[in-house]
C-alpha cells in the first residue's frame, strides 16, 4: 500500500472518529434540550409541583388538592391551546395518586369548588378517596368552596370530614341526562333528518324527533340505578340510613347552615380553618402543608391568553362553550341551573 492510500485511510479515519463526536455531542445537547423544553412546556408525565403555603416539617406534610370547575374527562390527550386552565381529570387523578405514594404526606385535603359533574369521573375519584383512606391510612379531608353540588358532594361523602361555609351551594343530590331537542325549529326552517339505523333504539334521545315512551322508560331505568349508586355512597360515606338519604336527595339544593342540619358537612370553615383541624385532630401541628400545582409551561400561556381574548367577547365565550360541550347525552351527577 502505498503512501496516498495510508493518508486517504488516516483522513477517513479522523473523520469518522469526529463525526462520531459531534453525533454523540449533538445527541447529549438534544437530550438536554428537549429536557429543558419538557420543563417549561409541560408533558403528561410532570411531576407534581408543590408550593409551600404554610411552613413545617418537610417529612411530614399535608397536601391540599383543588377540585375547580366541572369534573369532566375532556379526553386525556394533549390540552388544546383553547385549554384555559379548568379542571384536568386525568392530572387531577396523578395527583391523587401522587398524594397517596407520597410518603411525606400524612393527611390530604380538598378544596372542592364544582357543580359536579360525569358519572364515570366522580365515582373514580370517590373510589380513589376510599382507597387512600382503606390501604396507605391517610385521612381525606373536604374544603368546599362555593358550590360543591351533585357530584362535588359524591366525591365529598367518604371523607373523614367535610367543611363548608355557611353560603356554600351544596347538595343537588341525583342523576341527569340532559338533550336539546331542535326538530320543531328544523321544520320551521325546511330541514329534514335523514337517519339510518341497525336498530329501533339506536337513535335514542336523538334531538332531530320526539323521544318515545319506550324510549324514557330505558333511559330512567339508567337514572333510577345511578341515583341508587348516589344514594349508596352517602348511607355509607355519612353513616345515614337508605331512607334518611333519600328523604333528602330529591335534586334540591342546600346552603351550609341547612347541609350541617341535615348531617351532610360536619362544620362551618374554610380552607385555613380546615388546614387548622386536620392538624389538631392528625396530630400534626408540626407538618408543612403543601399546595399541589400544575407545570407553568406553555400550555398555561396559551391558556392565559385565550382566556383574556375570550373575556373581551361574549359571543365568543357562547361559541366556545357551545362546542366545548358533549356531542351526545350522558349521565351526570350535576347541578343544573
Amino acid at each position: 500500500m502505498n503512501g496516498k492510500r495510508w493518508a486517504a485511510l488516516g483522513i477517513a479515519a479522523v473523520l469518522f472518529a469526529v463525526s462520531a463526536f459531534v453525533n454523540l455531542l449533538s445527541s447529549f445537547a438534544f437530550s438536554e434540550t428537549e429536557s429543558i423544553f419538557s420543563d417549561f412546556f409541560g408533558s403528561k408525565n410532570d411531576v407534581v409541583l408543590e408550593e409551600v403555603i404554610e411552613d413545617g416539617d418537610a417529612f411530614s406534610k399535608v397536601a391540599v388538592l383543588t377540585i375547580n370547575g366541572v369534573i369532566q374527562d375532556t379526553g386525556g390527550g394533549a390540552p388544546s391551546i383553547l385549554d384555559t386552565g379548568g379542571y384536568n381529570h386525568r392530572k387531577f387523578m396523578e395527583q391523587l395518586n401522587y398524594a397517596k405514594d407520597d410518603p411525606s404526606v400524612r393527611a390530604i385535603i380538598l378544596r372542592v369548588t364544582t357543580p359536579g359533574g360525569g358519572v364515570v369521573e366522580s365515582a373514580e375519584i370517590h373510589d380513589k378517596i376510599v382507597e387512600i383512606q382503606q390501604e396507605v391510612n391517610k385521612p381525606v379531608y373536604i374544603s368546599m368552596g362555593s358550590m360543591a353540588a351533585s357530584g362535588g358532594y359524591y366525591i365529598a361523602a367518604p371523607a373523614k370530614k367535610i367543611y363548608a361555609s355557611p353560603e356554600t351551594l351544596t347538595g343537588s343530590l341525583g342523576v341527569i341526562m340532559q338533550g336539546v331537542n331542535y326538530a320543531g325549529l328544523a321544520e320551521m326552517y325546511g330541514v329534514e333528518f335523514v337517519t339510518i339505523k341497525s336498530g329501533p333504539y339506536k337513535d335514542i334521545m336523538s334531538g332531530a324527533r320526539e323521544m318515545t315512551e319506550d324510549e324514557r322508560d330505558i333511559l330512567q331505568r339508567m337514572i333510577d340505578n345511578s341515583y341508587e349508586g348516589f344514594v349508596k355512597v352517602i348511607s355509607e360515606g355519612r353513616e345515614m340510613s337508605v331512607d334518611e338519604v333519600k328523604r333528602i336527595a330529591d335534586g334540591r339544593i342546600y346552603d351550609g347552615r341547612q347541609a350541617l342540619e341535615l348531617n351532610l358537612i360536619d362544620g362551618f370553615g374554610y380552607l385555613e380553618d380546615v388546614i387548622n383541624a386536620v392538624k389538631e385532630d392528625e396530630n400534626l401541628e408540626q407538618a408543612q402543608v403543601v399546595k399541589y400545582t400544575e407545570n407553568f409551561g406553555l400550555n398555561s400561556l396559551f391558556g392565559m391568553g385565550v382566556q383574556t381574548i375570550m373575556s373581551k367577547g361574549t359571543e365568543m365565550e357562547g361559541i366556545i362553550h357551545l362546542l366545548s360541550q358533549p356531542n351526545s347525552p350522558r349521565l351526570m351527577y350535576l347541578y343544573a341551573e
